[in-house]
């Protein structure tokens, strides 16, 4: 069968496009060419070849210069592929996330470094964690808080242990889906997916599947590679989840809250990369503890607010000494490299027999 032919119109607009898209190669490696050469100049100067802040300035100038049609989000999204496909051939970056492949996790590391990264795929936080402190991979990337559920208490215990910093933050819109061999919701004798899934679905899973076992796993996407060999069995996960393991997504969003977001934090060793310069909106990740007496807790407050400094977040954790003991993390707005943080810390290390402080990174949009 012939392919009907274009109009005149239509093929010439088509030339055009021909003719754009080799000039957009030949520049694109024209540009990879010149990161090679910055990428020689890091190895002899032994600079970090990954810059997030870097990375950040140059996206924000090339979207407040775009005329359109292009959205400003599209131009932000291709500036980025440009620019970690460059980077993988300056040096490309390991980063561990969960696995397997499909994970919410995975989507917020190809969010921050880009698709050209190397991705480590662990069976769980605990080993992305170990990867990254061995330096079997350069970064990390963790889920820390869902906007429902709360904080993900393994990685904040995990934090209290690791020489590894927080450098970065990823802010994802998490939407579930129920993925299964066929194409109906019927005869489900279980649903698998990460408990913190499975609770941000309860609601609906009590009402639409009352009868089916809710089976914690690993990750959402281990859920959906282990429903691909069971047709009694779903999944919670996303729709690349599903293109990966060939399900079919029977309910779309089925999260009880549709704002649903899930903070992810990127972490590396403080010799891979140093804490960035003040970016004008950036959060201060602590983790501190007090003795335990009256009023001591009420102290940690007084100098955030003598200095101006706004609290985000307060989370306690047991400190298992059997004690009645509490670490506390905090978020807080600043950078210490600002006076009135650097003020704040200051007074409030005075109060504490622990601290630690996370890390300083942007706050994602």
């Amino acid at each position: 069968m012939t392919e009907p032919q274009a109009s005149p119109d239509l093929a010439g607009l088509r030339v055009q496009i021909d003719s754009i898209d080799q000039q957009l190669l030949t520049l694109l490696n024209q540009r990879a060419q010149v990161a090679e050469q910055v990428g020689e100049v890091k190895k002899r100067e032994g600079t970090p070849f990954f810059r997030p802040d870097r990375v950040a300035q140059v996206i924000e100038k090339i979207t407040r210069a775009n005329p359109g049609p292009l959205k400003g989000a599209h131009v932000a999204a291709i500036w980025r592929e440009i620019m970690s496909a460059c980077l993988a051939l300056e040096s490309p970056q390991r980063v561990a996330v969960l696995g397997p492949e499909g994970t919410f996790c995975e989507q917020a590391a190809i969010e921050y470094f880009g698709g050209a990264a190397d991705l480590m795929y662990c069976a769980n936080f605990d080993e992305v964690f170990h990867a990254t402190a061995a330096g079997s991979a350069q970064y990390g990337v963790v889920g820390v808080e869902n906007s429902n559920e709360g904080v993900v208490t393994r990685s904040l215990d995990m934090f209290l242990h690791t020489p590894c910093h927080v450098v970065g933050e990823v802010s994802l819109l998490v939407r579930h889906n129920l993925l299964r061999q066929v194409n109906n919701a019927e005869h489900i004798e279980a649903v698998l997916a990460h408990p913190q899934a499975l609770a941000q679905c309860q609601a609906w899973l009590s009402k639409h599947l009352p009868h089916a076992e809710r089976r914690p796993v690993s990750s959402n996407a281990e859920g959906a590679r282990l429903a691909a060999t069971n047709p009694a069995w779903a999944a919670l996960a996303s729709e690349r989840a599903a293109q990966q393991y060939g399900l079919h997504v029977v309910a779309h969003a089925i999260q009880d809250e549709a704002y649903n977001r899930t903070r992810f934090a990127v972490i590396c060793l403080p010799h891979t990369l140093a804490t960035a310069a003040p970016s004008g909106h950036d959060c201060t990740s602590l983790i501190i503890s007090v003795p335990n007496r009256p009023g001591a807790v009420h102290d940690l407050l007084v100098p955030l607010k003598k200095y101006g400094v706004s609290m985000t977040r307060f989370e306690s954790r047991p400190a298992r000494t059997g004690q009645w003991e509490y670490y506390f993390y905090i978020d807080i707005e600043g950078h210490p490299a600002e006076p009135n943080v650097a003020q704040a810390l200051g007074e409030l290390q005075q109060l504490c027999a622990f601290y630690k402080l996370l890390g300083t990174y942007p706050i994602a949009a």
